[in-house]
This record gives structure tokens, sequence and C-alpha cells, in this order.
């Protein structure tokens, strides 16, 4: 047959899924490739997983491969849909009377063309560095988000409808993901970005965006697992690094689980339950579930190297530094996400190791740092706040003089918000401080003291601060925060210290209901 109706090709799209989340990758591709041209649900899968490579392995072949099967994968939901003229015209797709017309096939076009064309975007930007690119992404960003909105509407419209089957059940879960997504994700911009886009259109209501994805996630539609991998993300993830550092780590779990019971060896699944382990602070058996999540499957190799970064920082947390550096050289062997930032972590967990341990491991400590700086990429003609700061950190080696940093292992654990994760145990955290009081000391008691002597002092104090903060000990905590602030002008080159350590005594503040003083110190920050 030379057509496959929704129906079947929603259940074969099912049985992919159901591969994928086993592991059996190739053999997902295998199944949905025959129909990839004729039928817009197989163009999706079979476009959605090489676009998941590309992300994962970052090699420009994979990249082009993604973005021209996205384009054939458009082309296949552009036959269904309803007019093949611009959006324009879909604006009057939306009358009652209209969608009333529309065939159920017409519908789920709509939807797979617009994730087909989020999708597409995604790699525009992180493929090409010029501008032209990045307007050209933007707009067809633009563009998904109408039909979703306009999708959004045909759903309202068709709500009270009595001939609900189960591809109108597929199509809905479909709408609550990109209505979700689109305003979760835009929800967490900077507030002035997201007044402006919101004046062309978009709506970035974080509410919402959750309350969809829940809804979505709750389903039981094809959908309804990006539902719960887009929450699971921002949960471990974003708000960890965007919000105020508490996930929600109760809904990350029962999310997560009835997952873990129907794919107990999908390497997807386990990679979360041990980044949700790590979160709780349970170290030593997030390690081992990494270590089942490595052991799953061979196939995606980029999977261990999530599980290799995540176990980077579990025995840095534990100040294991030798185990630490095993996976730091290995990311640096055998990724390319950012090569920059692995030579540059590398470097910075050999600075904590003993004399006989570095010599041991061969490896010349100031060559590294140099590396840095010209392994350092662009994307979206932007560069990556991490690698900057990672460049401007290694400069004192760049001299025939290097001069030392000081514990920029736990410096770089402050940038990556391992600070929130690792206060969680108080016995780590007591070691930390045993370490950082150790460096003071140390640097009190230098004779020589070289142009970054108070930057060094200042980011001790900073991090001691921390770790007094998760120890309960908020009185000593405010005092070295203090100090900081009192050197604002004797701080050189590192001028992150100031605002980060003003941020943080706000959060001590708030900690402490003290919301005047909290708000105060946190604009003072910006």
């Amino acid at each position: 047959a030379s057509k496959m109706d929704l129906k079947s090709a929603l259940e074969e799209c099912s049985m992919a899924l159901n591969l994928f989340l086993n592991n059996k990758f190739s053999e997902a591709l295998e199944l949905l490739r025959p129909w990839s041209k004729d039928s817009m649900y197989h163009a999706l899968g079979y476009s959605t997983i090489l676009v998941m490579q590309a992300a994962m392995t970052f090699e420009q072949q994979d990249i082009q491969m993604g973005i021209s099967t996205m384009k054939e994968a458009l082309q296949t939901c552009q036959r269904f849909r309803k007019r093949s003229t611009v959006v324009e015209s879909l604006s009057s797709l939306v009358s009652k009377q209209s969608v009333d017309q529309l065939s159920e096939e017409e519908m789920h076009a709509e939807i797979c063309y617009a994730e087909c064309l989020l999708q597409k975007a995604a790699l525009t930007f992180v493929q090409d560095e010029n501008m032209i690119n990045f307007i050209k992404g933007g707009l067809k960003i633009r563009t998904s988000y109408q039909i979703y909105k306009e999708c959004h509407q045909v759903l309202q419209m068709t709500q009270g409808n009595k001939s609900k089957n189960e591809t109108y059940y597929q199509f809905e879960g479909g709408v609550k993901l990109g209505i979700g997504a689109f305003n979760l994700m835009l929800s967490l911009l900077p507030g002035r970005i997201l007044r402006l886009l919101e004046f062309i259109g978009f709506s970035g209501n974080r509410e919402l965006g959750l309350c969809q994805l829940r809804e979505g996630a709750s389903g039981s539609s094809l959908r309804a697992i990006l539902c719960t991998f887009t929450l699971l993300v921002y949960h471990t993830y974003v708000s960890l690094i965007l919000g105020t550092g508490e996930a929600n780590l109760e809904e990350a779990d029962s999310l997560l689980e009835p997952y873990l019971q129907k794919f107990p060896n999908g390497s997807i699944m386990l990679f979360y339950a041990a980044r949700i382990d790590i979160l709780k602070g349970n170290f030593e058996k997030a390690q081992l579930r990494f270590q089942e999540c490595i052991a799953a499957q061979q196939e995606w190799k980029q999977i261990h190297h999530l599980c290799y970064w995540e176990l980077m920082w579990c025995y840095t947390y534990q100040q294991n530094w030798l185990q630490a550096y095993r996976y730091a050289d290995l990311l640096s062997k055998e990724n390319r996400w950012s090569k920059a930032m692995y030579v540059f972590q590398k470097a910075a967990i050999l600075c904590m190791l003993p004399e006989d341990d570095l010599k041991r491991t061969g490896e010349d400590i100031v060559s590294l740092f140099r590396q840095v700086d010209g392994l350092k990429q662009r994307i979206a003609g932007k560069s990556i706040p991490t690698e900057k700061f990672a460049v401007r950190k290694a400069r004192r080696y760049a001299s025939s003089e290097p001069v030392k940093l000081v514990l920029p292992a736990l410096e770089m654990m402050y940038v990556w918000n391992g600070f929130a994760i690792v206060g969680k145990r108080a016995d780590l955290t007591e070691n930390l401080l045993v370490t950082i009081e150790k460096e003071e000391t140390a640097l009190q008691n230098e004779t020589n003291r070289n142009q970054y002597y108070t930057d060094d002092v200042c980011m001790l104090q900073l991090l001691k601060g921390l770790c007094l903060k998760h120890l309960g000990r908020l009185m000593q905590a405010e005092l070295c925060f203090s100090k900081v602030i009192q050197s604002e002008k004797q701080v050189k080159y590192d001028s992150y210290l100031v605002p980060f350590t003003l941020y943080e005594l706000g959060l001590l503040y708030k900690q402490q209901d003290e919301r005047e003083k909290a708000i105060r110190y946190i604009e003072t920050a910006k």
C-alpha cells in the first residue's frame, strides 16, 4: 500500500518509541524509515531521532543530516496540511465552520509540521554562527508558535464534540506538548527579552506551561513521554541553573517511576533516576546508577558522556580527585560539546591532587591550561559563558611565569551551582570547608603576594560563606560575604565576585525572612 492511515501510523510510531526507550535506537530508525516519506508521523519520528543524535554528537555531518531529514519531514507534513499557502492563511483556519471542515489528518499535519519546524530551528542555531541564520531560526520558531496557538483554539472549539477517538487524544497531546514547552521555555528568559517577545505575540507563562505539560504527561498519547522528559529536564537541570536552586524532586520522582518500571534498563530512565539521586545528595547510589546506565547500551556513546560529566561532579563533591580526573579525562578525549570546558576542568581537578598522585598521571597542568583558549567555540554567533569564564581563568598560565589558580575545581563547582547540591550533605560540606580553610591559611602566610592576591582571598571567602550557609552557621556566612563586598575596590580581575556575593547574601537574608534586605541586595547584584 502506498498510503498509511493515521491510526496505523500512530500504532507503529508507538512501537518505535518503545524500541527507542529500550535503547534499541537503530531498530527504531529502521522501523520508521520505510514510511518516512509518506506518513507524517513516521517522518516526524524518524527526523526527531536524527536531530537528537545530532544534538548528542555535535558532529557537523550529523547536524547536516538532521537538518536535511527535517526538511524532508516538513515537506511530508506539508502535503497533508489544509492549505499549502503561507501561515497567514492559517489565521482564517480557525472559525467555527472551517474547524468543522478540517479533517483529522489535517489537524495532525499542523501539529507535526509545527514540531518539525521547532526542531529544525533549534538545529539551525547550533549549526551556524551567522546572524542571518539566527533570524531565520527565529522566524521558524514564530511560525511554529503561531501554529500551536491555532491548534490550541481548534482543540478548545472541538472540546465539546461527541466523536472523540484515540487519534483526537493524540492531537490533544501534541498541542499540550507545544503550548506547554513554549510557555515554560519562554518564561525562563530575562524579563526585558520576554516583554519584547510578548509584544510580537509570544506568551511566556510558566504556570500555564507546567500545567499543560503535566496534563500532557498524564495522558496516554505518544507525546506523553515527551511532556514527561520536558518536565524532568526542567526539574532536574533548568530550575537549578536559572531558578533559586530548589528542584521539585517529588514531582520528578513520580513522573519517572512508571517509565522506570516499564523500561528498567532504559538508559534515559536510568540517567534521570541517577540525576535525581544526585540532587537528593545520595551520591553513592547515583554513582551505581550511572554505571548501570553506561552498561545498558553501547550504541549511543554520548549517553555515556552525560554520565561521565555527572560522575565527575559526584567525585568532585566527595573530593575523590583521582576518580574525578578519570572522568574529566575521558570527556576531554571523547566528547565534542565543549572541549575548552573539559580541558579546563581536567586541569582544575589536577590542581587539587597531591604532588605524588599528579606525577603518576603524567599530565602537565600548565600546558593543559594553555590549550583552553584555542578550544573555545561559538553558538549562534555568541561565545558560551562558562567557556569564556574558563578562558579568562586559564590566562594566569599564559605568561612564562604562570600564577597558580587557587582551588579552581571548587570555584568551577560554584559556577555550575554545585554548592547547592553538595550542601545537602553536611559531612561533605564540612570536608570542603576544611580544604578551603587550609588554602586560606596558606594564602595568608604567603610572603610574596602576587597581583591576584585579593581576588583569590575574596573567592575563598565566597566559597567558605557558602559552606557555612549550608551548615546552618548563618552569622559566620554573613561575615564571609561581607568581607568580599568590602573588598570591592581591591578586586582586579574576577569582576563576578562582588555581584555574585551580593546575590548570595540576598539569598541568605531571604532564608532568614528578612525580605526588604534580601530584595535590596539582590537588586544591587543586578
